[in-house]
């Protein structure tokens, strides 16, 4: 074989084969809300170590903003949201192709670089030192949701509502903090345990559970996604041991 035919016989392997399982991927379109960001990512990454040829890509926000996107017929596959209602809403939609799944419990806590809220608890949030307060939006984020629930619980809601910050999801609530534009906030608790944060100092309360109503979260397939085995796959794999044990690492509790 001549020089130049070996260099297009390697050309051509190579396109076949080194490309073949880029062109070859199943692929996977994940939503899912802001809380799961750190956890979700690295269920991903184990996901794709054991399905190569399964291109799953994640696009993360507030559970009622991608509730949205999807009723306006957004190309999406597979919702993780931050509570149970939104998938049930959808589910009402006709626009679901499973059974809604709970995967996982949140947890709200208080957090701070300022002040520690061990000290006060609750009550950090009255301190004169505190002027901004920074929650998910109540609206749309169930993590602000049940942070509005609780403060209205233990009756401080009235004292504190001139303080609150509304950031568009959790996320960008615990940006707030970090960037020095609000003191404190509630936030999710596994977002507070992330590599990234635990660097920042801060200091976190756990707000007892009984003060909001449980912050269960359920995934589902959606209509864009039915038949799509890679769909189903993540969906199942949510359930898997690695998967729940990484749950359970960033602080959800997890009955799977």
């Amino acid at each position: 074989m001549g020089t130049t035919k070996k260099y297009v016989f390697k050309i051509t392997a190579f396109l076949l084969f080194g490309f073949g399982t880029i062109y070859g991927q199943q692929k996977v379109t994940i939503v899912a809300a802001a809380n799961l960001k750190v956890a979700l990512d690295s269920i991903n990454t184990v996901f794709k170590i054991q399905n190569p040829a399964i291109n799953s890509q994640i696009t993360y926000g507030a559970s009622g903003k991608l509730f949205e996107q999807i009723s306006n017929s957004a190309p999406f596959d597979l919702f993780f949201s931050a509570d149970m209602d939104y998938p049930k809403k959808l589910e009402e939609k006709k626009l679901t192709a499973s059974k809604i799944k709970m995967y996982a419990t949140g947890k709200l806590v208080i957090w701070s670089k300022k002040i520690d809220p061990n000290k006060s608890k609750m009550n950090s949030l009255l301190s004169t030192d505190i002027r901004k307060i920074a929650i998910g939006n109540p609206s749309t984020a169930p993590y602000g949701e049940k942070a509005v629930e609780s403060l209205k619980f233990y009756k401080i809601y009235d004292k504190v509502k001139s303080k609150l910050v509304f950031g568009e999801n959790i996320t960008q609530a615990i940006q707030f903090i970090t960037t020095g534009n609000a003191d404190i906030g509630i936030t999710a608790l596994s977002l507070v345990l992330t590599p990234n944060m635990k660097k920042e100092g801060g200091k976190y309360y756990s707000i007892p559970k009984n003060s909001y109503t449980a912050l269960d979260q359920g995934c589902v397939i959606l209509k864009n996604g039915k038949g799509n085995t890679a769909a189903l796959k993540f969906y199942n794999f949510i359930s898997s041991r690695q998967a729940t044990a990484i749950l359970k690492y960033y602080g959800y509790d997890t009955d799977l």
